[in-house]
């Protein structure tokens, strides 16, 4: 008998980012505990696309994904984001290995103050305002939990240092899709990209081209050599 993948259920996710002193700022929320998807873990703003949103068989499914964005940017922080600013960066897919699966379109939304966050201490409970650099270090000292796509996202904009370079940046790059295949490794796991060596045989150590996160404790480590 052949295990069936679960469905992946279409998302949206909002990257929130302002200008700060120095560097690009991103709203982080953490999420409650008791979630059972990435409970506890700190995430953008975004959730599944609900059918007022529209649907994706009428062949607009990035306008719907976007209306999903604006929405659940709202429900979960109060902050009133508009669909003709989100720019498309990425979109990921849930690895078939795991049990609860998403299709998820991932926005950048840029926004100037947004300070009058309102989070509903229910399904998120606790906001922050951090930039790249910083939620990585958090990340590193096992101080802030973060689903693989958040940190890869959030490796590619620590490299900007605002929202004029990180919105010439989107304009002209590619889409970037990712469907993960996940391995166990030694005191850790790992995330294999369609681009690597080991992609379809989930072989950790096939030679050739790597794109992968390995992820260890205190120790993540994403590699683009291909």
């Amino acid at each position: 008998m052949t295990n069936t993948p679960a469905p992946a259920k279409p998302s949206a996710s909002v990257v929130v980012v302002r200008d700060g002193a120095d560097a690009i700022e991103v709203l982080m929320l953490r999420r409650n505990e008791k979630i059972a998807f990435h409970g506890g873990a700190w995430v953008f703003p975004g959730g599944r696309v609900d059918a007022e949103d529209g649907d994706y068989a009428d062949g607009a499914e990035m306008d719907v994904a976007k209306r999903a964005a604006v929405r659940e940017t709202l429900e979960e922080t109060g902050l009133a984001v508009t669909a003709d600013v989100m720019l498309p960066f990425a979109h990921w897919t849930t690895p078939i290995e795991l049990p609860k699966r998403f299709a998820t379109w991932f926005f950048a939304a840029p926004v100037v103050g947004a300070d009058d966050v309102r989070i509903d201490n229910s399904e998120i409970i606790d906001y922050r305002w951090l930039t790249p650099a910083a939620a990585l270090e958090l990340q590193a000292a096992c101080e802030l939990e973060l689903p693989a796509p958040t940190y890869v996202t959030l490796l590619g904009f620590s490299v900007l240092n605002d929202i004029a370079a990180l919105v010439a940046h989107l304009r002209q790059a590619p889409v970037q899709h990712f469907v993960p295949r996940l391995v166990p490794i030694e005191h850790g796991r790992c995330t294999l990209y369609g681009e690597d060596a080991g992609y379809e045989t989930c072989d950790f150590d096939a030679p050739g081209p790597r794109h992968r996160l390995v992820m260890k404790p205190g120790d993540w480590r994403y590699i683009r050599e291909f």
